[in-house]
């Protein structure tokens, strides 16, 4: 709890977004809070892959200090606070002391931590925050393979509930872990000491689902987007696998040798299966993401090998029968396993924190975002990066030069960042980010006549993250129905025609 505290701690209360890699993706979610703000909501108003609470999160930041900058970092911190009942219940009542303090600092820190999976301390960015979510849930829903040391209906109650949590988490921030964990429960089943909690918990998490989609009436929506982005970029080819295994090799080889040692003292078929969920799932997702390392489900399931392996130890002197290394043994070699991402996580927050105190770097440029600032990475900000921070000042001040003021501008690239920026209305029916080749490409794409149904102004950048192939896939369109009202080096701006819409009214 008090590292919990103090990490929530040290992302809320400097009240900025410290940024070095990927701004690009940062923009996606305080556009979404600025969507949100405005009453839309995910999937109803405006198409993603991603669940509602990935905007729903960074929106109670903003909800909470009105600035964009803390959205993110609060939201996170409210994250930390939030997953800490869960986290207590499962780890307490199933490891020892030591080993539950290790795996819940290890977890903590992963939500706490300002970088992507696998980046560098000197790449400070909340880009994919959801990934943290995602793995810290599936890590502790499989922490519960272990029976707890003291099972009773209340306990039973506190499992189910913690599992829930962690289920709903997962399903609307990536469903991808939902899938997963839920997977996991099914499989978790076959354990009758644990059966009763976990299928009221597989219950549960149905009948909350059921009432959510009541309130959201956005999950017919969100599981076509989920399909769109799954023929845009769903396969992935053995090269992308071997890739990801070569990159965790180390992880991959320290998890076998728990493996090993679980399952030839426990000669268990259950163990066995455990062991290459751990593996096979793990790789599954992480070959979906954009981190190259971070199978935390390796290092959670290391935990519980390593925990079950201390009760099969002898006692009062027993027979050693298929002992390998004493109880207390394989808690340190476990700890010594979680100890360098620790480090690499704490050293991460603790950069962040410093920065964010200092408001070190720029903003970027645009009203609301004083506290959204970029910081040169290791070598400086490539030019691509730079020419792109500088396009959206420039951008910005376009708009705030043109006659009439502008509401519902829409930005051929990969995000808008002027709708959050300038506060001014967003358009709806269009999606939250287009990356293409991930969630556009030339035969999956939303069709024009309803991604500019709502849209007044279309901004296109001359250097964008991906503009060309989307000014050829809706190029044509924009000539057709929009008019170009002012032309720089750095952008075309184009605004609905008036004439062309009311002739085409019958």
């Amino acid at each position: 709890m008090l590292v919990a505290l103090v990490c929530a701690a040290m992302l809320a209360l400097p009240g900025r977004t410290i940024n070095a890699a990927f701004i690009n993706d940062v923009l996606i979610f305080i556009d979404g809070v600025h969507r949100i703000t405005f009453g839309q909501v995910p999937n109803r108003d405006f198409h993603t892959a991603l669940g509602p609470l990935v905007f729903y999160i960074p929106a109670g930041g903003y909800l909470l200090t009105g600035n964009f900058g803390a959205a993110i970092p609060v939201g996170m911190a409210i994250v930390i606070v939030a997953f800490l009942p869960a986290m207590i219940r499962i780890l307490l009542s199933r490891f020892s002391p030591l080993l539950a303090v290790a795996l819940g600092i290890f977890l903590i820190l992963i939500l706490a931590a300002p970088i992507n999976l696998g980046s560098s301390i000197r790449y400070p960015s909340f880009a994919m925050f959801y990934n943290r979510i995602g793995w810290v849930a599936l890590g502790l829903l499989v922490a519960t393979y272990l029976a707890p040391q003291s099972p009773n209906r209340r306990n039973d109650i506190a499992d189910a509930l913690a599992a829930v949590f962690l289920l709903l988490v997962s399903f609307y921030t990536k469903a991808t872990y939902g899938l997963a964990g839920a997977g996991f429960l099914i499989f978790m089943l076959s354990d009758r000491q644990q059966r009763r909690w976990i299928m009221a918990a597989l219950l549960l998490t149905g009948a909350a689902m059921i009432a959510i989609e009541f309130f959201w009436r956005g999950t017919v929506e969100h599981v076509e987007d989920l399909r769109a982005a799954a023929r845009v970029s769903g396969g992935h080819d053995l090269p992308s696998v071997l890739k990801n295994v070569r990159e965790n090799l180390s992880d991959l080889t320290v998890f076998a040798a728990f493996a090993s040692l679980a399952i030839w003292q426990s000669r268990s078929l259950r163990d066995l299966v455990f062991c290459g969920f751990c593996m096979g799932a793990g790789l599954a997702i992480i070959n979906q993401n954009a981190h190259s390392w971070g199978i935390i489900t390796l290092y959670c399931g290391a935990a519980v090998l390593a925990q079950k392996s201390a009760w099969l130890q002898p006692v009062n002197g027993g027979r050693a029968g298929r002992q390998a290394l004493p109880a207390g043994v394989l808690s340190l070699l476990t700890t010594l396993f979680l100890s360098p991402p620790i480090v690499h996580h704490t050293a991460a927050l603790i950069l962040h924190a410093s920065l964010a105190v200092d408001k070190a770097g720029q903003s970027l440029g645009l009203p609301h975002f004083d506290d959204v600032r970029e910081v040169d990475p290791p070598g400086g900000e490539p030019d691509f990066i730079r020419r792109y921070l500088d396009d959206i000042v420039t951008g910005g001040a376009l708009l705030q030069a043109l006659p009439v003021p502008p509401e519902r501008v829409f930005v051929l690239d990969f995000v808008n960042p002027f709708s959050a920026g300038l506060g001014i209305r967003p358009p709806t029916g269009d999606a939250a980010w287009f990356h293409w080749n991930r969630n556009i490409n030339e035969k999956v794409y939303i069709q024009p006549e309803v991604l500019f149904a709502d849209v007044k102004i279309v901004m296109v950048p001359k250097t964008g993250i991906n503009s060309l192939p989307l000014q050829e896939l809706y190029g044509p369109f924009l000539s057709a129905r929009f008019e170009v009202v002012q032309k720089t080096p750095e952008w075309t701006i184009y605004q609905w025609r008036q004439g062309k819409a009311q002739s085409e009214v019958p």
